[in-house]
């Protein structure tokens, strides 16, 4: 749930609504490279019996697949027609969101990764609504596990992680193979090289 949480604060930074608005930290960034070369976001929409399958979007214009993400670099904006027209551009089916969009895994387990981690923070609850996506400012309330030579030592709770979104994109290591297929986005465990993490004993 957290890691499709990380993909969401991207897709809400590249929607059309954003875009004209000038409300996002990802603004005229087609072309931009903004995740690491093996990072691939791609969107399905006729996966068979799929949550997020639709022919159409909310508006009726047919979706199609396609890559919103190749090799770390962004290819197009979330488009319904409205925000299309807004920026000069056709819409590419996303009046209702995204349809199936999975980010594709490195191969790694969910228990690879923590080997890969070794010492750090695994978070399963986040608090707080402290995602600025016109700035990329990060920062919530958090708690999970901390991890020592690659294994769960002891609980967290009562801490904050920050950073910017920018950072965290480009420094996503590993994404793992332990795939949640619930919703609209498939994604695995992602592991990030570094956050500020503030709390006490």
């Amino acid at each position: 749930d957290l890691a499709r949480g990380l993909v969401s604060s991207f897709t809400a930074a590249i929607s059309g609504g954003a875009q004209y608005r000038k409300a996002s930290f990802l603004l005229d960034s087609v072309g931009e490279q903004v995740f690491p070369d093996f990072v691939q976001l791609r969107e399905q929409p006729f996966l068979p019996r799929a949550l997020a399958s639709a022919n159409f979007d909310g508006e009726g214009v047919a979706t199609r697949e396609s890559s919103l993400v190749r090799d770390g670099v962004i290819q197009a904006y979330l488009l319904d027609s409205y925000a299309a027209r807004k920026l000069g551009l056709r819409s590419n089916g996303h009046a209702s969101g995204v349809h199936n969009l999975g980010l594709d895994s490195t191969g790694k387990s969910f228990d690879d990764c923590l080997a890969s981690m070794q010492r750090g923070l695994l978070v399963t609850e986040l608090m707080g609504h402290g995602v600025n996506t016109v700035t990329g400012d990060y920062s919530r309330g958090a708690a999970g596990f901390w991890v020592e030579n690659g294994k769960l030592d002891h609980a967290v709770e009562e801490v904050t992680i920050a950073a910017n979104l920018r950072d965290m994109f480009k420094g996503i290591v590993e994404i793992g193979n332990d795939v949640d297929y619930r919703g609209g986005i498939h994604c695995g465990s992602i592991l990030i090289d570094r956050m500020m993490i503030a709390g006490s004993d």
